[in-house]
């Protein structure tokens, strides 16, 4: 993979920065991007660093389409070019549906679900001048199940997940793969906003069928799989990761 560069959003750290190593390993150059956590991008880009491939860290919020189109000149002038696109950065009010206000629903909505519409339609151009690239989303089971406080980050998760085939189809032609992963409960930073994190934790670990609960790794795993030449022929797909936890629901 040497000299291609891939695009991980929300990379700093979590999944985002699992994701972004193990590419760094595969042989891809990372843009890593942030949109607070500068000194955590920073020793995500020293860590890809290490392992021989460049970094470039970029803070752009992605949920706001001029960051997005500022992000995308950065990565134009450093690598000139876009292979893959992982749309990981997430953000979200967790309250009840009629908690909500129309701040909290468009900030949820922009930066989950607007944000792969804008950031897909700036690395398809520049995938479309390399011959082709691969675009997978991370979503979450509460886009097709119900979870306590999560209406509108579910909403816009099964907002993502419906974009991503319309996306799927529309990009064929130019030789771009799009699909996403959704995971069950993983125990990352972003779980520690959940107000009922710890029961979340342990429905994971007593009722999982696969006899544990979902590790960063296991969501790395599949993204990698989607990635790769052997899933040529999945297009549009939402792969759930949960250790058949949702079967049971």
């Amino acid at each position: 993979m040497s000299g291609k560069v891939a695009v991980v959003t929300g990379s700093s750290r979590g999944i985002g920065k699992a994701i972004a190593l193990r590419l760094a390993k595969e042989g891809y150059d990372i843009v890593v991007n942030y949109a607070r956590s500068k000194t955590a991008a920073e020793e995500t880009a020293r860590e890809i660093e290490a392992l021989g491939r460049k970094a470039l860290v970029v803070k752009a919020n992605v949920g706001d389409v001029e960051k997005i189109h500022a992000m995308f000149a950065q990565i134009d002038e450093v690598f000139g070019r876009v292979d893959v696109l992982v749309n990981n950065a997430a953000s979200g009010v967790l309250r009840p549906a009629m908690e909500l206000e129309e701040t909290h629903w468009n900030w949820t909505m922009n930066i989950n679900s607007k944000a792969l519409l804008f950031c897909a339609q700036e690395a398809a151009k520049r995938m479309e001048r390399v011959g082709g690239g691969k675009i997978v989303s991370i979503s979450s089971l509460g886009s097709i199940r119900y979870l306590e406080n999560y209406t509108a980050v579910g909403v816009s998760k099964a907002a993502l997940e419906a974009l991503t085939r319309y996306l799927a189809v529309e990009l064929a032609p130019k030789n771009i793969a799009v699909n996403a992963v959704s995971g069950g409960a993983v125990d990352t930073d972003a779980l520690k906003h959940f107000p009922n994190r710890e029961e979340l934790l342990a429905d994971a670990a007593a009722n999982t069928p696969a006899g544990r609960p979902i590790k960063p790794d296991d969501i790395v795993n599949a993204v990698l799989f989607l990635l790769s030449d052997a899933a040529e022929m999945i297009r549009g797909q939402t792969i759930i990761v949960d250790g058949g936890r949702s079967l049971l629901l």
